[in-house]
């Protein structure tokens, strides 16, 4: 094996030595050969099997960030071969110091910041959508979908797939099984064609990613840039049906914030199922009966103070996520999120050629929603069970150009959203972007949908609904109570221009009074801003910081009457270098609109009040010693107190700390210091602390317990129009056993409880507390 290694590397370094550089960037400059080789082996991490000697060799020889296109500093190399259901690789990463090598028993998708190699497959070769695996030294898998159209990767979906790692005298190596059942791909042609770039993470006072090709900076795609990997005649994702039954209890405990109120006590135990099966390589239909949608692992904390918008939480779900992508839009036009609690949900998936169809129906007990507005927006809830549809086409003539529309519907008694939108993204040369996109909605409330934001209490409670004129008028009222259906539009375009070392870019957005988007999540309406800014970046040779960023924009925005919202400036500049530091820092000067003086009235001018205000902001994130992150966020200056309509000083602070105490313990504190000072004195003052301790067992089992707390501290005194609670706390707990086969086999097993304290309690209080497990068997037929 060293022989062939050394000779290896000298045809490699030669290969090095005569590539011209203008090849960078291009999708020939590096071409993988897969051999089939009909033998399946054991994935143990040794590397000892026949079949490898028959397997494709490559070495990893340059590094691409932060050096650009250099020789890598580490000797890595792969081999590659083909069953006729499955890819295998192994990775051999040579180390100098192997007693450096940053390796931890983490939770999958957890284990960043290690030593880690990956593969990156594009299945279709149309610089669309890649599929990520990562692998650190000890085996620890983290996956995800990085996304051309949008931009970005998603960490949330997870395959069936094996690995084994080990630490040698050498370095480490990895050993690799993707089942072919993972991938979309079309099996019409004899032989495949797919997008392929390996990727090694070697992380020391720097992060160096080496790859098996040069990386163009000059060019912003970056799937276009993978090289390619032919092979795998005859592939067949073979019978690609899996079966995932499940059962869930819990008991619920619950009674009014009152030491000695009752408590009430709810169990209830629920099978479900989820089928997923792989119609032919390129279709996939994914259903699900009566499923727990549940979250196992808590959302983490936001404080919501001195805020008019409402709170974004990510999808987790698996039935939602399994090729989410398919229907992600530049807009954010579908958050499965709206759909609470479904019976039953069934979502279709395929690409044949050049087009891309995905298609979605679910129900739901109740219609949850965004009420949005262009100073406020609020969650809205309608207690009748919906009907919840999302459809998504696509086509792609060329890795330059897509264009794709999407329909939504959410529909209830009384109530319906309907949206159908079109979108194209055009990339001319390599350096330019165009994206564009319209979507037109129709929206029918219940007549009396608007009582819930109308302020009094006595309205519901002492007359039964309100007339509109009984009622308190706020933004999300006027939002809500219309004749007939509200009937609108938005549109979005962008230009971008992106180079080695400058860039330029600019935005319009347009977004009617009346449009909504209830399968989405667009908090804002009746607006219309336009952005252009640019940034310049140098790349020094032999200094500590080995990018510094340069940039800013300016922005303005106007409600749909032309009327001034908003206008800001920014300046920033970012640092990326040793102790695998990143700082920025940044200046906001800006004009923005408060609430408005006569609530009833939805106009802006003569109605509010133009504040302005300087904002400083710091972020920063390095890595001292290999066991230790550092991070700090926080911001500081002018703000407007929301609550009583005036300037206020806010001084935020977010510091955090990941500790990897042991390869196998992990620690994970965060706290968010923040206060609101008004001439008077304080208006208010806030703390959210977040910790989780997590305890990996083995690669398959975990410990973990979760904690986050909430302070807020206000001064009724100070405040104009109401008299709020002098002291808010809230704390919750999760103590969880995890038992992972693979992301959908599992077995957890778990307890919560949650405490609460305010003016009429004076200590914290249990409210909450659950027992809860559940386990699932994904049977792979």
């Amino acid at each position: 094996m060293i022989n062939s290694f050394r000779a290896l590397f000298a045809i490699s370094l030669l290969t090095y030595l005569l590539s011209p550089y203008v090849h960078a960037g291009s999708s020939q400059q590096f071409h993988l050969d897969i051999p089939t080789v009909n033998e399946e082996i054991d994935v143990d991490g040794d590397i000892n099997e026949a079949a490898w000697q028959q397997a494709a060799q490559v070495m990893l020889q340059y590094e691409t960030s932060p050096a650009e296109n250099t020789a890598a500093p580490v000797n890595t190399y792969a081999k590659v071969f083909a069953s006729n259901t499955s890819l295998y690789f192994a990775f051999i990463a040579h180390d100098p110091t192997p007693d450096n090598i940053r390796a931890n028993l983490r939770d999958r998708d957890k284990a960043w910041g290690d030593d880690m190699v990956g593969i990156k497959l594009d299945t279709f070769n149309n610089a669309r959508l890649a599929y990520q695996f990562f692998i650190n030294a000890y085996g620890v898998q983290s996956d995800s979908i990085e996304n051309e159209l949008t931009g970005q990767e998603s960490d949330a979906w997870d395959g069936i797939w094996y690995s084994k790692g080990k630490i040698t005298e050498q370095g480490y190596q990895v050993e690799i099984q993707l089942p072919l059942r993972l991938f979309n791909f079309d099996d019409r042609h004899p032989v495949q064609t797919w997008g392929i770039e390996l990727v090694r993470f070697y992380p020391r006072n720097e992060t160096h990613r080496l790859s098996t090709h040069q990386i163009d900076r000059n060019v912003s795609c970056q799937l276009c840039q993978l090289g390619t990997a032919s092979g795998l005649a005859g592939a067949t994702q073979g019978k690609d049906l899996q079966l995932t039954p499940s059962l869930v209890a819990n008991q619920n405990s619950q009674r009014d914030v009152s030491p000695t109120g009752p408590w009430t006590d709810d169990t209830n135990v629920e099978a479900g199922l989820d089928l997923r099966w792989g119609i032919t390589p390129t279709t996939l239909l994914n259903a699900t009966i009566n499923p727990d949608f549940s979250q196992v692992e808590a959302d983490a904390g936001q404080l919501d103070v001195n805020n008019t918008f409402a709170l974004f939480f990510p999808e987790k779900r698996a039935f939602f996520l399994d090729n989410k992508d398919y229907f992600d839009t530049q807009l954010d036009l579908l958050h499965t999120r709206n759909i609470g609690s479904p019976d039953y949900g069934i979502k279709l998936t395929s690409k044949t050629d050049d087009h891309t169809f995905a298609v979605l129906a679910a129900n739901d007990i109740q219609s949850q929603f965004l009420v949005p507005g262009n100073l406020s927006s609020d969650i809205a809830v309608i207690d009748d069970p919906s009907h919840n549809v999302a459809s998504r086409y696509r086509f792609d003539p060329s890795k330059q150009f897509s264009v794709g529309g999407l329909l939504t519907l959410k529909q209830a008694d009384d109530y319906h959203n309907y949206l159908v939108s079109g979108d194209i993204k055009y990339q001319p040369t390599k350096q330019d972007t165009f994206t564009a996109q319209y979507a037109h909605s129709v929206t029918q409330y219940p007549d009396e949908f608007f009582n819930q934001f109308c302020g009094r209490d006595d309205c519901a409670q002492i007359i039964g609904d309100c007339d509109i004129s009984e009622c308190a008028i706020n933004e999300r009222v006027l939002r809500t109570h219309k004749d007939g259906e509200f009937n609108d539009g938005m549109y979005n375009i962008a230009y971008e221009h992106q180079r080695r070392n400058w860039y330029v870019s600019s935005k319009y957005e347009s977004i009617g009074r009346d449009f909504r988007a209830d399968l989405g999540f667009i908090d804002k309406v009746d607006l219309a801003k336009f952005v252009v800014g640019g940034g310049y970046n140098w790349y020094p040779d032999n200094h500590f910081f080995n990018r510094i960023e340069l940039g800013g924009d300016w922005d303005i925005t106007h409600s749909q009457n032309h009327e001034r919202l908003e206008q800001e400036t920014e300046m920033f500049i970012e640092f990326e270098g040793g102790l695998q530091s990143y700082i920025a820092a940044g200046i906001i000067a800006r004009e923005r609109v408060g609430r408005r003086h006569d609530p009833s009235n939805i106009a802006i001018n003569d109605n509010t009040t133009m504040f302005e205000e300087t904002l400083g902001w710091f972020y920063t994130h390095f890595t001292p010693i290999g066991s230790l992150k550092l991070e700090l966020d926080s911001y500081f200056g002018d703000d407007i107190d929301y609550a009583n309509n005036r300037p206020a000083s806010v001084n935020m602070f977010n510091p955090g700390v990941e500790w990897k105490i042991t390869e196998s313990v992990v620690l994970d504190i965060s706290h968010r210091y923040q206060t609101l000072d008004v001439d008077d004195g304080r208006l208010l003052t806030a703390n959210l602390s977040d910790l989780r301790l997590n305890w990996q067992l083995t690669l398959n089992s975990f410990i973990r317990l979760s904690s986050v707390y909430t302070r807020i501290k206000r001064d009724p005194s100070l405040y104009l129009y109401q008299s709020p609670n002098h002291l808010y706390e809230d704390l919750g707990n999760e103590l969880l056993y995890g038992y992972k086969l693979n992301p959908q086999s599992v077995f957890y097993l778990g307890y919560s409880d949650a405490f609460i304290a305010n003016d009429d309690v004076d200590s914290l209080t249990q409210n909450d507390k659950t027992f809860f497990m559940k386990m699932s068997y994904a049977w792979l037929l």
